[in-house]
This record gives structure tokens, C-alpha cells and sequence, in this order.
């Protein structure tokens, strides 16, 4: 009997939002998931699109949440009174205090046996390894031929066919017909499988058809064909429903499409991409190819002009090119060694008509010609002069002469004619000179009067 007269210890009191996390917690952890049978009532779908509704029985309800995601994978008409299967996971709403069952899957409750026969046959067959990935083959990337089992008149097969036309698949399609729904459907899609195997050039085979209820469907289940599909010796693709589908096939399949569509497109796909990788390697094989041309290009011109070079032909060529080239120049520098000598032998005539005694006395003009009278009546005088007075006038004869006046300190100044120039008016700036000393000649340019 619990004593009220005390209040208890801090650490026995819980909080609200404790107490609630608790039970959240040992509700999770207990019943993790469920299957619930019930009916469906209070129904509301909200604009988000989830759903909330109660299951219920004779005696007690649970509040129930669909998400959208998962609302979306149910083909149910939803609605109140409808009798289902329910499988969800337990939790509490906290700011409420509410469990609540949080809906994964919903079926009709008539599917109730059915879904109880897949679980138990898919968790055998598991057992037995029969769904295990090393037992799984490759898919081949090229398959020449591919065999499809399934309803010849059913629109998966014309879906197939044009999908891979339009995607331009090469290979070829062999349609094994067989009833895909029914009670013989199971025995027919096995007789296809052994058929498939027995031909010998199929290289890829796709067991499927359109999506159905899940009676439709269930042929895709039957052991026999489980394990037909498991021990066939080609590549198995699955292709049963539509994407929420999933059938014991699905998983002993080498791989599964979620459509029949789907498979095609897995199909024509890994022909794309090989297709694009030959693409690709074809055009890297062009660029190399070019490249490879383009070197070798190059290198046999280089080897071309290294051999014309070296051939006797082109070098007799060069040295004739040479030859002329020679001959030229020595005609040319024997013209500017003729002309030079020319120019050369008319400055020196030029110069020594300009130092030429008669060239000299012509141009002193009339300071020679006294000269020449002063010479006249000194011979006159010597002639009628005693021997010494004839020595002294040929004393003075001699100191009037020209090179003794040079040695005085004058100079004779010609122009480039050898002409003597006697007057500065006639000199203009630049003119180049020759003046004359008594020891020598030098030229002159003028750059100012």
C-alpha cells in the first residue's frame, strides 16, 4: 500500500512528455510492425495527401496514418466500411499522448490467404538460397537473340516491340507465347522456360506482362515457375506489373524491370551504350589515325628535302646557282674596280695639272708675267752688268721666285679643277680646296667665310 502522507522522490515523478516517451518507446520496441485486419472508418484525405482514417472491429478502433508516398503505391478505393489487411509500424503522437498505427501496405482482407502464401513460399524458397545474389548471371551487353514469354495479344508485347524499334535495336525477338493469368498460366510460362533452354541460340530471356490484381498476377508466384526461372541456365529478366508489383519471380530473376517497358529499355540500353562506346572509340581511332598520318606526313617531307638536298643533281644545281653567283660579283667588282681606277686616275691627272709648272704660271696671270719682265731686264742687266753686279741680280733673281715666296709663309690655293683661286668672292661654303706649301699640299674644305 503506497503511503500518501509523504510526497515521493524527485527521481519517481515523471513528467507528462516523459511518461509519453516511455510508453512511445516500449511500443516501438514491442511491436516494431504489425498486420491489423479491421474496417475503415472516419475516412479523411487531406489536400497534402495524406490520409487518416480508423481501423476498427466489434470491439475496440486504432487511429491509422497513410502517408502520400505510400498512398500513392495503394490501388484500393479507399473509403469507409471497406474491410483491409493493414501492415504499419506502432507509434505514439506525443503532444497528444495517442498511439497511432503508421500504414506501409493495405490490401482487401479477401487477399488476406494469398498474401500469407506469398510470405510463407518466399521466406522457403529464401531458405533454400534460391534468391541469393551468387546464384545470380550477368546480363549479356550485345544479346543477339532475346526471348520474351508472355501473352501474345497482351499490350506488354507491343509496348516491348515498339520500344525497341523506336530505340533501334539490331537483334532479334522471339515471342514464346504463354497464358500469363489463369490456372494454367503457371504450367505454360515453366513449358516456355525448358522450350527457351532447348533452342540453343537464345542469349537473354524477359518473363513478364502488364500490371493486374494481384490474382492476375499470382502465376508469377507459383513455386513451379520460381524455380524454373532460379535453375535456367540463360539470363532471366523479370518483368511482371507495374513498379509497386513485386512477385516471387521478381526476386529469382537475374534482374527485374519494373515494366515490361522497363526491361526494353534495359535492353536497348546496353546496346546504345555499346554502340556509343564503339562511337567513341572509332572517332579516337579517326583522331589518332590523323595524327599518326599527319607525323608521318611531315617526316617523310623532311626526309623528301634532306634528300634533295643530298642528291647530285640539286647540288650540281646549287653550285652552278654558286657559279653564276661568283661571276656576277667579280664582274661587278671588277666594273667598281675599273671605274674606281678611272676616278681615281683623273683626280691624280687632275692634280698634276694642277701642280704642273705651265698650269702654275698660267694661272699667277700677271704676277708671273712681271715675273717673266722682271727675268727680261735682269738678263738685259746682267748682260751689260759687270760679273758682280750679274752675281748679285741672280741672288735676288733667285729669292723672287716662287719657292722662296712659299717659303716665306705664302701659300697657293687651287679649287678642285686644279685652277688657282686669287679672290675670296669666288670660294663658297663647303668647297673643297687644294693649297700648296713649299713643302707639300693639303686639301681643305671651307665651312664659314
Amino acid at each position: 500500500m503506497i503511503e500518501t502522507s509523504r510526497q515521493p522522490p524527485d527521481n519517481q515523478i515523471f513528467s507528462v512528455s516523459e511518461f509519453t516517451r516511455r510508453v512511445k518507446t516500449l511500443l516501438e520496441r514491442e511491436m516494431p510492425e504489425v498486420w491489423l485486419r479491421g474496417e475503415i472508418s472516419n475516412f479523411r484525405r487531406q489536400a497534402s495527401g495524406h490520409c487518416y482514417f480508423s481501423l476498427k472491429d466489434a470491439g475496440s478502433q486504432v487511429s491509422t496514418v497513410l502517408f502520400r508516398g505510400n498512398a500513392a503505391k495503394t490501388h484500393l478505393d479507399l473509403r469507409d466500411g471497406l474491410q483491409v489487411i493493414a501492415f504499419g509500424r506502432v507509434t505514439v503522437y506525443e503532444p497528444r499522448g495517442n498511439y497511432q498505427l503508421i500504414v506501409h501496405y493495405l490490401i482487401e482482407d479477401g487477399l488476406g490467404k494469398l498474401q500469407q502464401d506469398f510470405e510463407r513460399l518466399k521466406s522457403k524458397l529464401s531458405g533454400e538460397g534460391l534468391f541469393d545474389p551468387e546464384r545470380k548471371k550477368a546480363l549479356p551487353l550485345l544479346p543477339a537473340a532475346v526471348g520474351f514469354i508472355t501473352s501474345p495479344t497482351g499490350a506488354a508485347l507491343r509496348d516491348f516491340i515498339s520500344i525497341l524499334r523506336r530505340r533501334g535495336w539490331p537483334g532479334r525477338l522471339i515471342v514464346l507465347p504463354a497464358k500469363v493469368q489463369g490456372a494454367e498460366a503457371a504450367k505454360e510460362i515453366t513449358a516456355m522456360l525448358e522450350n527457351a533452354r532447348s533452342l540453343g541460340f537464345i542469349d537473354l530471356l524477359v518473363v513478364g506482362r502488364g500490371g493486374g490484381s494481384v490474382e492476375d498476377l499470382w502465376p508469377f508466384n507459383e513455386e513451379i515457375v520460381v524455380r524454373a526461372i532460379s535453375d535456367c541456365s540463360i539470363p532471366v529478366i523479370s518483368a511482371v506489373g507495374h513498379e509497386i508489383d513485386y512477385t516471387l519471380c521478381d526476386f529469382a530473376a537475374d534482374c527485374r524491370a519494373e515494366t515490361p517497358s522497363a526491361a526494353a529499355e534495359l535492353i536497348s540500353s546496353l546496346y546504345l551504350k555499346c554502340v556509343e562506346r564503339c562511337r567513341s572509340f572509332s572517332q579516337a581511332l579517326d583522331e589518332r589515325a590523323a595524327a599518326c598520318l599527319e607525323r608521318c606526313r611531315s617526316e617523310t617531307a623532311l626526309y623528301e628535302s634532306h634528300l634533295l638536298r643530298l642528291s647530285p643533281i640539286n647540288r650540281i644545281e646549287q653550285n652552278i646557282l654558286r657559279l653564276d653567283d661568283l661571276a656576277n660579283r667579280l664582274q661587278a667588282s671588277l666594273r667598281q674596280g675599273i671605274s674606281s681606277g678611272r676616278h681615281q686616275l683623273q683626280d691624280l691627272a687632275a692634280r698634276a695639272a694642277s701642280i704642273s709648272p705651265e698650269s702654275r704660271l698660267r694661272l699667277e696671270g700677271v704676277k708671273l708675267t712681271g715675273l717673266h719682265e722682271r727675268y727680261d731686264r735682269l738678263l738685259e742687266t746682267m748682260l751689260t752688268q759687270p760679273a758682280a753686279q750679274l752675281g748679285h741680280l741672280a741672288i735676288r733673281l733667285r729669292n723672287a721666285g716662287p719657292p722662296q715666296i712659299l717659303k716665306r709663309g705664302f701659300v697657293l690655293v687651287r679649287d678642285d679643277q686644279g685652277n688657282f683661286v686669287a679672290r675670296k668672292k669666288s670660294i663658297i661654303k663647303g668647297q673643297k680646296l687644294r693649297t700648296e706649301f713649299h713643302d707639300g699640299e693639303i686639301g681643305v674644305e671651307v665651312k664659314e667665310i
